[in-house]
């Protein structure tokens, strides 16, 4: 039995895709190990959303070739499109293997053991022909409904190298849904690039949720990363629905008018705002979790204090940081006033104090309630997973299993900056 390791980077769009290809190696016949273990196969699906994506990437590329000089290394994601020709030199890479023939790998692999040699720009194209994922790396299950963007922010290579936005169609994605709920998925994620501007034959985003939480089934739904201009009032009406979960991860970026202007966002803080608003009027803690971009160019004090009075004033569940990374090709490259790194660090500190007091502050609000946890992890009597605000829940109990869902009344909260829940069965 052959060996196969994969290393995920960046967002959850490659988290699903490797689920998928990882699921695919084992239902023919490979066994899946950890990536710092002697493996036939090594997949690394990389990111290069900053430059810190595309060094880390770069890292494990170097791990793979250490650790077995005789195993095939097939590089695979974002970075793949984004500096093929520097991949394509390195000679401990046998394949570099573009986004949108991503659904080959295992079929370029299976020909190079047979003695076939494929360029990777021979294999077909297709975003969307993955098959279930019920033996990836996660218990969620997630779900791509749609893939590249059209918006160009002013500070994303995303359409350069994931394309311009494609939807898969609806029924694929409903017998993509039944599939893995009769394999025993519990939760569903929907992913993409920008999910929100989904469009096939007539149907929106807010129809494909609809049809999905109408499908019978012991599940619930999730609706991964999405941009505060991607739906409207019909899809806020759904989130009351029993089988979705309370919780939206919403990009803001900045909180700053002016600077969302300059990154070309298609909606405004004040909008943003009446959003989470609208969505709390309805479930007071309902989980908002977000992404802030530090040091854009021209962001100035006054810019860097707006967007810490936002994060103050929507207490977030969740704020991932980033400083800015200039990306060539991109309209910001060009910009002025570039801040200065170690501005962009002083402020990177200043938010993350601020977003983990936040996150504590919300996550202690739970005390006293109750959730229904997904298991995720066993250890021993010691379950872990999450609740359905996507917050981390521990509790003990006697035959526990995976994958199934517990009432949970939550009693006590670990210290630190990222804390779980503790909590006991009702």
């Amino acid at each position: 039995m052959k060996k196969v390791a994969f290393k995920t980077l960046g967002c959850r769009l490659n988290q699903y895709e490797t689920d998928a290809l990882a699921s695919q190696f084992q239902d023919k016949g490979y066994e899946l190990v950890q990536f710092d273990e002697s493996a036939d196969v090594y997949v690394i699906n990389s990111c290069t959303v900053t430059h810190q994506s595309d060094h880390k990437s770069r890292n494990f590329i170097n791990q793979a070739n250490r650790r077995n000089k005789d195993s095939v290394l097939v590089v695979t994601g974002c970075m793949a499109n984004n500096a093929k020709e520097e991949l394509e030199n390195r000679k401990e890479i046998n394949y570099v293997v573009e986004n949108d023939q991503k659904t080959s790998v295992f079929s370029l692999v299976e020909a190079h053991f047979d003695g076939e040699i494929i360029h990777p720009s021979k294999l077909n194209a297709d975003l969307f022909s993955y098959g279930a994922t019920d033996k990836g790396f996660h218990t969620r299950s997630m779900i791509k409904i749609q893939d590249g963007c059209d918006n160009f922010c002013t500070f994303c290579i995303i359409p350069s190298v994931r394309g311009r936005a494609a939807s898969r169609p609806i029924q694929d994605i409903l017998t993509n849904i039944r599939e893995v709920i009769s394999h025993g998925a519990k939760e569903i994620v929907i992913t993409g690039v920008n999910i929100g501007r989904y469009e096939f034959e007539g149907y929106q985003f807010d129809d494909v949720v609809e049809q999905i939480l109408n499908l019978e089934g012991n599940f619930r739904l999730r609706i991964s990363s999405i941009e505060p201009d991607g739906f409207g009032d019909k899809f806020l009406g759904l989130l009351n629905h029993p089988k979705m979960t309370p919780h939206l991860h919403l990009c803001l970026q900045s909180g700053s008018e002016p600077v969302l202007l300059q990154m070309r966002r298609m909606y405004t803080a004040k909008r943003f705002k009446e959003i989470v608003q609208t969505v709390r009027a309805k479930k007071p803690d309902f989980n908002i979790t977000t992404d802030i971009i530090i040091g854009f160019p021209n962001e100035s004090e006054e810019d860097f204090t707006a967007t810490c009075d936002a994060i103050k004033e929507l207490n977030f569940g969740h704020v991932h940081t980033f400083k800015y990374s200039i990306r060539k090709g991109t309209r910001a490259e060009r910009m002025p006033n570039q801040v200065d790194e170690r501005i962009k660090t002083e402020r990177s500190e200043i938010l993350r104090n601020l977003s983990d007091e936040i996150k504590v502050n919300y996550r202690k609000s739970f005390i006293g309630k109750t959730q229904s946890v997904l298991v995720e992890k066993i250890d021993g009597n010691i379950a872990n997973g999450y609740g359905e605000h996507y917050i981390p829940v521990q509790f003990t109990g006697e035959n526990i299993e995976k994958n199934q869902f517990y009432k949970v009344k939550i009693t006590d909260i670990e210290d630190g900056s990222d804390p779980v829940l503790k909590g006991e069965i009702l």
